[in-house]
Order: structure tokens, then sequence, then C-alpha cells
């Protein structure tokens, strides 16, 4: 895998998954992520015993794997002013000082923009939040259910009014990741940006700017309008109001697949014809656009009795030729048996050592010279202290010392 942020260093001070996961994008592309953690606690996910009732294992932490895979970790009390003063020596070193503490503890632990860019002027600094580093909250937290999901408008932007209540975010971590790849192309573009002019910009990231951003059309549509553009509708099958070649539609064993012909007239009859149905073509209802549209209920029932009469697994097979766009609705099994995911490398595998076996990890969603992503495991806790502290210039002595005031592990 060519590696091109090789020769970046990252020092990360920065817990849970949001901010991290902008570190194992970097470190999957080969910058060098110094990880930040408490020397007794670590990161707070480490003591994560389950996550929304699913049981986690502590000796294969995907919670952990997932944001850290590739990084260093070295434990540092930063409360204490000697791992201050050792952050300060390690920023030195460093391209980018990326972190997600909250405003008031980075000017408790003396980590804010003034305090690593007194030791370091050069330095890209990073921040990632909750609500922004402006406005009346900003000194408030928050995780992707609150600021990514539910009130950037996505949860209400998919519920159906029916329902009497909104839907939650699909899976742990979904904004996070999303929004964490937003703080790693800010990042890319800032080193750049230096690279050209010689300053180094700070950025910030947050997750109600990312949650509004994944609905950037939706939300411009009701500026533009005054209103909201869309109701979403409970779910059912059938086409949309206008053209029946798109829609959700039920299979015969109760699964659900999609069809998304946005320009029907130039499908009409390889559609037709894949849906068991060639002879509706001499029909002047559906054998042109104009009478497709028109008579768009009509062909919704066509549409929807030809789906309706075989399982998803025909359709799965046999819409393989289909010209026109579909996609079957999958679950989180399925996707990761998809034989398009495979072959594109999404998924890749890292070494866990002493016999374990392998765990397999979503890649980044970049992939440079159409290599797959080669990348380490993620770290145990201050694994990497005294080989980091060292490369940093410490002497070992010194180091024994701050092993012994509990301000490293």
């Amino acid at each position: 895998m060519v590696k091109v942020m090789q020769g970046v260093r990252i020092l990360e001070v920065a817990q849970f998954t949001f901010v991290p996961v902008a570190g194992a994008i970097l470190s999957d592309w080969g910058a060098d992520v110094i990880k930040i953690e408490h020397p007794v606690r670590g990161d707070a996910q480490r003591g994560f015993i389950n996550l929304e009732g699913a049981p986690v294992d502590p000796a294969r932490n995907v919670m952990m794997a997932h944001p850290n895979r590739g990084k260093r970790s070295v434990g540092i009390d930063v409360s204490k002013p000697e791992g201050q003063a050792l952050i300060y020596e390690m920023a030195k070193e460093c391209d980018v000082f990326l972190t997600n503490y909250l405003p008031d503890q980075r000017q408790k632990l003396k980590i804010d923009l003034e305090h690593i860019r007194a030791v370091n002027p050069n330095i890209i600094y990073a921040r990632g939040s909750a609500l922004g580093d402006k406005g009346a909250e900003r000194t408030k937290g928050g995780f992707d259910s609150t600021g990514f999901w539910a009130r950037a408008g996505s949860s209400l932007a998919v519920t159906p009014p029916e329902l009497g209540a909104p839907l939650t975010q699909p899976g742990p971590a979904y904004g996070d990741t999303i929004g964490g790849t937003n703080i790693a192309g800010g990042i890319c573009a800032a080193l750049y940006h230096r690279e050209r002019t010689g300053e180094a910009v700070e950025l910030d990231v947050s997750l109600l700017s990312s949650g509004a951003w994944a609905l950037g059309m939706s939300l411009a549509m009701a500026m533009e309008s005054g209103k909201i553009p869309f109701v979403p509708k409970m779910p059912g099958s059938g086409g949309v109001r206008g053209n029946p070649f798109v829609g959700v539609y039920q299979t015969a064993d109760g699964r659900h697949l999609n069809l998304t012909i946005l320009t029907p007239g130039p499908y009409l009859e390889d559609t037709w014809t894949h849906l068991g149905k060639p002879e509706l073509m001499q029909d002047e209802r559906f054998n042109t656009a104009e009478g497709l549209m028109a008579n768009w209920v009509d062909g919704s029932v066509e549409v929807s009795r030809a789906i309706a009469a075989q399982p998803l697994a025909y359709w799965t097979e046999r819409f393989k030729t289909l010209r026109g766009q579909w996609a079957p609705y999958q679950n989180l099994l399925e996707v990761t048996q998809d034989e398009q995911i495979i072959a594109n490398d999404i998924f890749f595998e890292v070494d866990l050592g002493e016999g374990q076996k392998p765990m397999k990890l979503v890649s980044a969603p970049v992939l440079f010279n159409h290599e797959p992503t080669d990348t380490t495991r993620s770290p145990e806790p201050s694994e990497h202290t005294e080989l980091v502290l060292m490369e940093m210039g410490i002497e070992w002595d010194r180091i024994e010392e701050l092993k012994n005031k509990g301000v490293v592990a």
C-alpha cells in the first residue's frame, strides 16, 4: 500500500471514536500517530464491557480497533506538570496536534492552541468537538447520537411522522466515523497549505457540522423554500409518485430491493424484460417515459406484482444484467459477505499476534493505486511509551524517574 502520509507525525490527545477515527485514517495512510492515554485508565473506551447491549470482548475490542489501528500508545498523565512538559517536548517533533478535549479541559491541562504553539509555531492544531468551537454552547460535550444524528436533523429526516418517535442512528459510532473522515481530510488540506505557504492553520470539525454536511442538499432546499422539503413515508412496497421504476419493492420471501432508475426512457425495454413482463412494451401506458410517468400508479402495481413473485435471491441473480440501477437491502452480515465490497478491499485484516485469529476491520474509504489497506492492530495501553519517548530524545533515567512518579506508564 502506498503510504501517502509517510513522514507526517501526529500527536493525538483524544478519546472515544470521533476524533481518534481521523488518526486511524491517517495512520492507514502512513502517518506516525502517537496516541496519548492515561497511564492507568487508558482511553475511556477500554473500560466498556458492552455497547448498546452487545458484549465487548476486552481481548478483541473492536471499539478500540476501529478508531486506533496502526497507532502507537504512550501513557502520560497530562494533568501533572511533568506530563505537560512531555507533551510539549513531543509536540516540538510533530506536524499535527489532534484533540477532542473540551475548551475548559484544554486550558486546565495546558494543551490549548497557545500552549502547543508556544513550543511549535508550525504545528497544525486540529480540534474535534460536539457542537463546534464557536457560540454559547462551545463548552458542551456530546456524542454522535446527540450532535450528528438528533440535532443536525438526520433522525427526523428519516422518521415517518406516523411512528410517533424518532429513529435512532444505525449502530454505534455512525456519525463519529463519518465526522472523523472530515477531520482527516481537513488535516491533509492543512498540511498541503503549510507546504505551499508556510502557514500553519488551526482547524475545527464538529459532529454538528458533520451531521449538517451529510444533509447538505436537504438543508439547502429547506433554506431555499422556507419549509421542510420532504416528509419521510412509512415503509411499504411500491414506486414513488411519477416513476414506478423508482421505489422499494418486496420480494416473495419478505425481503426488499431498491429500484432507482431516475431516467426510465432508455431502460424501458430492458427493465420490463428483466421483470418478466416484455409484453408491456406493447402497452402504450408503459412503452414511453411519458406514458410510464403518467400511468405510474398502474405501473407500480405491475412492478410490485412481478417482484413479489420471486425471492430476493432470484432477483439478485437476474438483475446482475439489469442496465438500470438497483440494490438489495442487506443486513450487516450480508454486507460482510458482499462480493463487490470484498472485491474493492473495503474490508481488511489486522494481525493480533499471539496465535489469535486476525481481526477484520473496515478500510478508510480511499484507495491509492488500487492498493488495499495495510496497517497494524490497535496498541495496548501505553505499549510504546519508552520507545516513543526515547525517539523524542528523552533519556532512560528520566523515563524511569517519571514512571516512579506515576507520570508515565
